[in-house]
């Protein structure tokens, strides 16, 4: 019976043909840095966005405000942005209401921004960005840079290992040339 049973085994493998061959395995993803390894609600609909999906790209986060008088900084945002998008830059915002110019809901500030700036880079529902409330991306930057935000608008850049580069006030503007070389030399690395 045993040889009867082995020999039915044989002849449905022979009939079934070749057994075919193992997929090639996926090359390994790269590994989502520690300071990446959040999720935040996006600010047009409030879907959750992990920021590891931008792991691999150079990072500009800011605190942002629509009613402060750092606020036309949001156009340069928007240009660098655009301008190095395709070499791996992707601009962070965050609205926060720490320094009381950020009262709207999620949604004025959406429209805010897409109607006056024409922002299209990520961002991400109001929250607060220093202090025991901070989200935790910005208590970490402020932990490995010894800074959090001293107002709206402070910028932090991120290498493509999500490694914090270095942290520039709010008065730095964004098209600001040492800011500009700073980003260009992170983009640069691969």
């Amino acid at each position: 019976m045993k040889s009867l049973t082995a020999w039915v085994l044989v002849a449905a493998a022979a009939l079934a043909g070749p057994v075919p061959a193992a997929p090639p395995a996926a090359p390994a993803a790269t590994a989502c840095p520690v300071l990446l390894q959040h999720t935040f609600p996006r600010l047009q609909d409030e879907a959750p966005q992990n920021l590891c999906q931008y792991s691999g790209k150079v990072l500009l986060v800011v605190n942002t405000a629509s009613f402060c008088g750092f606020t036309p900084q949001y156009e340069a945002l928007e240009k660098l942005h655009a301008q190095y998008h395709d070499a791996g830059l992707v601009v962070l915002g965050f609205p926060s209401n720490d320094f009381a110019q950020e009262t709207g809901s999620n949604k004025d500030i959406a429209d805010f921004c897409e109607n006056t700036f024409g922002v299209k880079f990520p961002m991400f529902s109001k929250s607060a960005v220093r202090g025991d409330d901070a989200n935790p991306l910005f208590k970490e930057l402020a932990a490995q840079t010894g800074r959090a935000p001293l107002w709206n608008f402070h910028k932090y850049l991120i290498s493509r290992d999500g490694k914090v580069v270095d942290n520039y006030s709010s008065l730095t503007r964004p098209d600001d040339p040492a800011l500009v070389l700073a980003l260009q030399r992170e983009l640069a690395r691969r």
